[in-house]
């Protein structure tokens, strides 16, 4: 960002007066800096920029824009300029460019780029039809295809010809009259074989595809499992709509692990970076979760208040709440992000819940017995009687077994019901075992200790 103040003035005072130098200039830049000298400059100077840099590289950079930015250049530039810039844009960043326009900005725009690039424009109309977060939203629809009943030669010649047309640089896709997709060139096929030979012949028949309605989580797995350099995207009659490129899987992935873990902070999502959310905004995604965990709290005040004879017979009881407790939250977020985790990547399925709740038992006994050896040991250096050993000792046992399956189990439900299970993570888990924890421990302290409190109730 330094870089950006530093030199975009210079680089704005070079554009008037020798272009040509800066055309030069450009080709050691990469878009993404200039993207970022647009960014710390004024509206103004932005605009101008854009408007004097070479179309096509101003296209790379608008891309890469914050998209609010996106639609204050807009309209600082105007309809024109910025349906030339948006002609040269790759089809799924042209795409995402107009979904996120004001829709009056967007209509005007799109019948401004029907005059410059009709096809442009039909292409907008196709790939906005689709959700954002679907596999047609993310496609492109730039990609080298022959048909099958063409020569290797016609591969290479489709190549040559628009070789800057697409994303995409290792494939080929053969496709019938009807668009209907039937197989896949690579690079290597056809480097290989002779012009001569038939695309039929060497064509690979198993072809990964996904719907368009497919969730962009479950297309962004599908290109990890089967490590593709992109997926193609067909309709219900196998016909071709674009394909997904990794740069684009990248992004889902990248916007997804925020989300998730914004989430599991109990804070709700937040798109923008932090220091460009305003305060109104960081305070309405904050507030909610943070009420309904405090309002969680009130619950862990009545389980205390319902055993106020025991915390009051023997006080010393009051002093291991804060450790028990810990160990249920942490038990618990751990459970919580390892099923997470394996739902996400697709480990750990919903009808998996009985395989998951053995584990996590045998996992919560171990747990809880080593930490129960540990916290026997500092109740016995504090010289407590027996009963409060005993106690402390079962009392991290159950509470720690709990814990990893309440962790477990809870997001695993949230999944079948359609709910993103980052939801159940952490604040909220702590806060429902402290209660839990609580009850169980001075529950424990009643029945083992009953004497003592019968003694201490007499007295």
């Amino acid at each position: 960002m330094r870089l950006a103040r530093l030199i975009g003035p210079e680089l704005e005072t070079l554009l008037h007066e020798n272009p040509a130098a800066v055309r030069e200039l450009l080709d050691d830049i990469h878009p993404e800096d200039i993207a970022d000298i647009v960014d710390e400059l004024d509206d103004g100077r932005a605009k101008e920029l854009l408007i004097e840099l070479p179309t096509e590289y101003a296209a790379q950079v608008f891309a890469r824009i914050d998209d609010d930015r996106q639609a204050e250049l807009t309209e600082m530039m105007g309809l024109e300029p910025t349906a030339r810039i948006a002609t040269e844009m790759d089809g799924d960043d042209r795409a995402d460019f107009f979904s996120e326009l004001p829709p009056d900005m967007g209509v005007e725009l799109l019948k401004e780029l029907e005059k410059v690039d009709p096809e442009a424009a039909e292409e907008v109309e196709e790939l906005t039809r689709w959700p954002e977060t679907s596999a047609g939203g993310l496609m492109t629809t730039e990609y080298w295809s022959v048909g099958p009943d063409g020569t290797i030669g016609d591969a290479l010649e489709e190549i040559r010809k628009h070789a800057d047309d697409t994303e995409v640089l290792d494939v080929i896709y053969v496709v019938d009259n009807r668009n209907r997709l039937g197989g896949l060139l690579t690079i290597r096929d056809v480097v290989v074989s002779h012009p001569s030979v038939k695309v039929a012949e060497v064509m690979r028949h198993n072809v990964i595809t996904v719907p368009p309605e497919l969730d962009q989580e479950e297309a962004a797995r599908v290109i990890g499992k089967y490590d593709l350099s992109s997926l193609p995207v067909v309709d219900s009659t196998g016909a071709m709509l674009g394909l997904i490129t990794p740069d684009d899987i990248i992004d889902v992935l990248q916007e997804e692990a925020d989300e998730d873990a914004q989430k599991m902070g109990a804070v709700q999502p937040i798109e923008d970076a932090y220091f460009d959310v305003p305060l109104r905004t960081l305070l309405v995604k904050r507030a909610p979760w943070l009420l309904v965990l405090f309002v969680g709290g009130f619950l862990t005040s009545s389980a205390l208040e319902a055993y106020d004879d025991v915390l009051r017979a023997v006080a010393q009881l009051t002093f291991y709440i804060p450790l028990l407790v810990s160990a249920g939250g942490n038990s618990g977020s751990q459970s919580s992000t390892l099923i997470i985790r394996g739902l996400a990547v697709g480990d750990v399925k919903s009808h998996d819940w009985w395989r998951v709740a053995i584990r996590e038992i045998g996992q919560g006994i171990t747990l809880g017995g080593m930490l129960a050896l540990v916290g026997i040991s500092r109740v016995l250096i504090a010289g407590a009687h027996v009963d409060m050993v005993l106690v402390i000792g079962l009392a991290l046992i159950g509470i720690v077994v709990l814990g990893c399956l309440i962790g477990s189990m809870m997001p695993l439900v949230l999944h079948r019901v359609g709910v993103d299970p980052a939801t159940s993570s952490g604040p909220f888990i702590a806060t429902l075992l402290d209660v839990l924890g609580i009850v169980i421990y001075l529950s424990l302290a009643r029945w083992i200790m009953a004497d003592v409190l019968a003694r201490a109730a007499a007295g």
